[in-house]
């Protein structure tokens, strides 16, 4: 019995002196961490800002790619001869300065001397003045449009790149255009810069950030450039998360497994407004959400041919209820749209009272019979010239559940109105397939109307350009073509005095909105929270409610944003705990001498027994 209690009570004491020198382990650990890394990251982990969003990068080569995240990887991964302060003003990129001829038609930029490409080959003018003829040359219609009146760009020396003018440019400022390098892209054949080739990671730019890694429709991570020649941004790295569910998206930022989460929905966004370290902000954008109708006037259009006609969609307009929308799907985080030109856009046109497109669904049917779609056997369902029963496909994006309900509402009121309505909804791809359908080499575009958004810039002509008769088969999604619209264009795009300028944008506005192959629905807020606990430097942009992140013209955020430093409070927390660890492991010890005495005593006794 005795040995048996002798022993027990001996490996209790081990246990306790066990218990002791764990206890201390763990705080020998983070003192020699917290003394040895002062770092915002411990133990020199990388500084990743993950940004969250629904809508895809969906290509690396900028000749090809569309969405939103992937302008955004563009201009994080190359410069451009010019760019955006904060307030949208024009600010200096590559280019540190310019000038121009008194008649407007040579204008020389000078080149920032030393930037290196991030492979380390030297950038020069000759890269400048190659991207702009490449663009030409090639007719590469994701960019041709910032080279209109354009006849080629020549690189005077190291430093300077001159361009020869056909017409002044009155957005010779703001040609949102990528400069990429000549050693590799002139490898690349115009046709395969716009068919097949990936620009896969690495990309070779000469941004503050570099793609090294990228994985369609799941994420795009960006490195830090750390020779940057405006100096290094203050992260590590930069990953852009795809989602294809917005509540998830939301979660993730909640855990803090995002810092941003962009595109927020309604119901989630204002419970994000109550949560500590999150700010939630219904940002201004350049942004509109439309209802598209395919106008191709052509007969390889696979549209129903009713949209062809102008009188029909007018009429149909009229059944649009964009407050309702407004009001229901976006919460009302958005303001009522009319022209393709938000209104904080300069030279942005309204339409007056009696120009408005309203909801009204009498007189909508009203138009529909004028026009010659009645209801002829009273069934309910109206019928084109033919006399056979329309029926238009509507597609609204997956990406989208704001886009999918006014959908529903979109599709309820043309149904109530005798136009059949097949809803579906589709992702951004399954929609681009439809709008840029081909039947062998033939352009044939194959959807009736959709539901989508497109991002704005500063400039009119950034917008406009996109319904030219020439970007049908690229940009020019509804297919439509107006001659006076492309005539207006083109003056417009030469004229440098404001005025007239400002009354050409406004009338293709006023011409775009007349002929209805859109129906503007809304300029929604962005709905945005992201981590300011965590997070300082953000910039906005256009303006201090603006985006601070996703802006496409603005890059500050992403250069400047950086942990938070501890506080004083945190710092003294600090101390305090730095006090109790040292008072933990002086107790630890004396324990250890108390536990190594008893059990001498211990062994003594059992020796003696």
């Amino acid at each position: 019995m005795r040995d048996h209690t002798a022993r027990r009570g001996r490996g209790r004491l081990w246990l306790l002196a066990l218990a002791a020198i764990l206890s201390c382990g763990p705080i020998w650990g983070i003192t020699t961490a917290a003394g040895a890394d002062s770092s915002p990251s411990p133990g020199a982990e990388k500084v990743i800002l993950r940004v969250g969003n629904t809508q895809d990068v969906d290509s690396l080569n900028p000749f090809i790619g569309y969405s939103v995240p992937a302008y955004e990887v563009y201009h994080l991964n190359y410069d451009m001869l010019t760019g955006y302060k904060p307030n949208g003003d024009v600010a200096p990129e590559i280019a540190d300065s310019w000038s121009s001829t008194p008649d407007y038609l040579e204008w020389t930029f000078k080149i920032h001397p030393g930037i290196e490409w991030q492979d380390g080959e030297a950038l020069t003018a000759k890269d400048v003045a190659f991207t702009y003829n490449y663009i030409i040359e090639n007719e590469l219609s994701a960019f041709s449009t910032y080279t209109v009146n354009m006849k080629e760009a020549v690189a005077v020396d190291d430093t300077t790149v001159k361009f020869i003018l056909t017409k002044p440019k009155a957005n010779i400022l703001r040609m949102w255009i990528p400069i990429v390098p000549e050693h590799i892209w002139s490898k690349v054949s115009g046709k395969d810069a716009t068919n097949k080739f990936q620009n896969n990671p690495p990309v070779i730019g000469s941004g503050p950030f570099q793609t090294v890694e990228y994985k369609k429709s799941g994420y795009t991570r960006m490195v830090a450039n750390k020779d940057y020649w405006k100096g290094a941004p203050r992260i590590d790295e930069v990953v852009f998360e795809n989602y294809t569910n917005q509540d998830t998206m939301t979660m993730d930022l909640k855990a803090g497994n995002l810092d941003v989460a962009f595109g927020v929905p309604v119901a989630q966004f204002n419970a994000l407004k109550n949560e500590p370290g999150i700010t939630a902000k219904a940002a201004d954008q350049k942004y509109l959400v439309e209802l598209a109708f395919n106008a191709y006037a052509s007969p390889d259009s696979q549209a129903n041919p009713v949209l062809q006609d102008i009188a029909f969609r007018q009429a149909v307009s009229w059944a649009v209820d964009k407050e309702k929308i407004v009001a229901t799907c976006m919460g009302g985080y958005a303001d009522v749209g009319q022209s393709v030109l938000v209104p904080s856009t300069d030279d942005a046109w309204t339409p007056t009272a009696e120009e408005t497109f309203g909801y009204d669904p009498e007189k909508a049917k009203q138009l529909l019979d004028a026009a010659g779609y009645k209801d002829g056997d009273g069934d309910g369902v109206r019928e084109d010239k033919q006399g056979q029963p329309i029926k238009l496909r509507l597609w609204t994006r997956s990406e989208s559940p704001e886009q999918q309900r006014a959908g529903k509402l979109i599709a309820g009121s043309f149904e109530s109105i005798g136009v059949g309505i097949e809803l579906a909804v589709m992702n951004d791809g399954s929609i681009s397939d439809g709008i840029w359908t081909y039947k062998g080499s033939t352009y044939a575009p194959d959807f009736d109307m959709f539901i989508w958004g497109w991002s704005g810039n500063i400039d009119p002509d950034y917008m406009l350009a996109d319904f030219i008769t020439s970007q049908i088969e690229m940009w020019n999604d509804c297919c439509w073509s107006n001659e006076e619209y492309d005539s207006l264009y083109q003056q417009q795009a030469g004229e440098m005095d404001a005025a007239a300028r400002a009354d050409q944008v406004k009338r293709m506005q006023q011409l775009f909105y007349e002929q209805a192959p859109y129906a503007v629905l809304y300029y929604p807020k962005a709905l945005i929270a992201y981590n300011t606990d965590k997070w300082e430097g953000w910039v906005p942009y256009p303006n201090e409610n603006g985006l601070v992140v996703l802006a496409g013209d603005n890059i500050d955020s992403y250069v400047q944003v950086h942990p938070k430093a501890a506080t004083t409070s945190e710092a003294t927390s600090g101390s305090s705990s730095t006090t109790w660890i040292i008072v933990a492991v002086v107790v630890a010890i004396v324990v250890i001498l108390i536990v190594v005495l008893l059990l001498r005593r211990g062994r003594g006794r059992e020796i003696t027994e």
